[in-house]
């Protein structure tokens, strides 16, 4: 399991270094202007019905259901399912298209308000919207097609797909003087990458015998269980949606920037997010669901345990790196171009404010696979709406002494009050079982990421001396520095706690 969650989050780790390419390069094209904000809203409209009715709802319920019929009836049965689900989940999109072309600037009406006292921003965000959208079907069905070969146990795929949006968008920005604006070059980025995306992980199924095919929807036994299981995710993953809706909604009223502010910093965070938790979620869903199918209580139990682990092994030292030097991160990766030092300090506040939620960020996704993996998606909205809630109250009263850093903080305490939720029903319901080993492993792991800020603390002001003379890359070397010396101290640490028995399990657990 191990490795399959390093192959997983191998990939994402090369999505997200495409990803900071290509975020340096609309950093210094687009900046934190208006144009960025309307790009933004362009490109978060189908991310969030992405994130609503795909990555979010369908995940939760599809790969399990699909891991557990294939484990029961075989490849046939499983197939069969497939091509129902595959079919309605088409004609679905292809509806839902439909409509958002149409009323696109209704749309940008109610999912960015402010703008409608800034006619150029709202023209240009309806514009860049109705060329981003088709990307929502395709990406619809990277999806589909992502889970069924993460229940074939193939990872790679899937995982290597988001690369190609990095590169697509890249590609379109260096062309960006043959488009009306770098906006729209962006955006027909987008549309091409989902093209892109969707032959690379339809060429894989075809490859594993997967790919589906049109057919009669029926609502057989299978089907209808599938749905009792999506409408539940939908609802869940729809709180999660309306708190970032009102993200958009609140930042639109903010100065010029604040939108892109978020942007910056949520990509920054959303690199341990993707790499270490939905890395661990993605391999841990088909591997539960396929040890309960089997009857296996005690294995999936373990395998929770163990992935919970790794990924607060690999995530402390982020949480640490954002707390203390967040400024310095953005300057080294974004400053330069039309982006400023004061959009580094703004976007380096919202990543410390969005720090305080990373721990519960990645450990959700291992969390909530427990209730997933038993065809349990009802219980989970009930801590994501709770949280949605709370989140959304908290961005109204935070809004206005803080900006956006109030947004961020506000996701944060939503997010622990979700974890907190999921494992509270888990425990109550016997779901959950947190043996002694990961109790253990928390306490040290506590103290070797407290260590490694208080180093960081320590040496950013020399390190920074030391590079003050340089005119260039003065900020992309202190942060490598830095880094260096946190990493060699952090790994020390954890070697002296847990000694080489623990490491030598590890690496028997990744040879297994």
């Amino acid at each position: 399991m191990i490795e399959r969650i390093l192959t997983v989050g191998g990939f994402t780790l090369l999505s997200r270094v495409t990803g900071f390419v290509r975020d340096i390069v609309l950093a210094a094209i687009l900046g934190a202007g208006p144009a960025a904000d309307a790009f933004f809203v362009a490109l978060r409209l189908p991310n969030h019905f992405r994130a609503i009715f795909a990555e979010g709802a369908f995940n939760a319920a599809f790969v399990p259901a699909y891991a557990r019929i294939r484990e029961q009836g075989g490849p046939e049965r499983a197939g069969l399912f497939a091509d129902r689900v595959f079919t309605l989940l088409l004609a679905s999109q292809i509806v839902l298209l439909a409509v958002a072309l149409l009323f696109t600037p209704a749309v940008i009406d109610v999912l960015a308000p402010g703008f409608a006292r800034d006619p150029e921003r709202y023209a240009l965000a309806v514009d860049l919207t109705r060329i981003t959208f088709p990307y929502l079907l395709l990406v619809t069905l990277v999806t589909f097609y992502g889970g069924i070969l993460n229940a074939l146990q193939r990872f790679a795929a899937a995982a290597a797909a988001p690369i190609l949006l990095n590169l697509s968008l890249v590609v379109a920005l260096a062309l960006a003087a043959f488009f009306p604006t770098a906006g729209h070059a962006a955006a027909w980025g987008v549309l091409v990458a989902g093209i892109l995306e969707f032959l690379l992980v339809a060429g894989d199924a075809a490859r594993a015998g997967a790919l589906a095919a049109l057919r009669w929807p029926q609502l057989d036994a299978d089907v209808r269980k599938f749905f009792r299981a999506l409408g539940p995710a939908t609802v869940g993953s729809m709180g999660v949606q309306l708190a970032l809706f009102a993200d958009t909604i609140i930042a639109s009223f903010l100065p010029a920037g604040a939108l892109s502010a978020l942007y910056y910093a949520d990509r920054i965070d959303q690199l341990p997010i993707g790499v270490i938790g939905i890395a661990a979620g993605t391999v841990i869903l088909p591997e539960m669901s396929r040890r309960l199918a089997a009857g296996d209580e005690a294995g999936a139990a373990s395998a929770q345990n163990r992935a919970i682990e790794f990924t607060l092994l690999l995530s402390i030292p982020c949480l640490a790196a954002f707390f203390v030097i967040p400024e310095l991160i953005m300057r080294a990766l974004f400053m330069r171009g039309a982006f400023t030092a004061a959009d580094a300090v703004a976007a380096g506040q919202t990543l410390a404010a969005y720090a305080c939620g990373l721990l519960p960020f990645v450990l959700i996704r291992s969390t909530v696979a427990t209730f997933f993996a038993r065809g349990d998606t009802a219980t989970p909205v009930k801590a994501a709406l709770a949280a949605a809630a709370v989140n959304i109250a908290f961005k109204f009263l935070l809004m206005g002494p803080l900006a956006q850093v109030g947004l961020a903080l506000a996701t944060s305490i939503g997010a622990w009050i979700n974890l907190g939720l999921v494992v509270w029903f888990a425990m109550r319901a016997g779901h959950l079982q947190i043996d002694e080993r990961l109790r253990q492993s928390t306490v040290k792991l506590a103290g070797a990421g407290l260590a490694l800020a208080a180093t960081l603390w320590l040496c950013d002001a020399p390190v920074v001396h030391l590079f003050e003379g340089w005119q260039r890359l003065r900020d992309v070397a202190t942060l490598a520095l830095l880094a260096a010396i946190g990493g060699s101290v952090y790994g020390g640490i954890v070697l002296a706690l847990f000694g080489s028995r623990w490491l030598a399990a590890f690496r028997a657990r990744r040879r297994g």
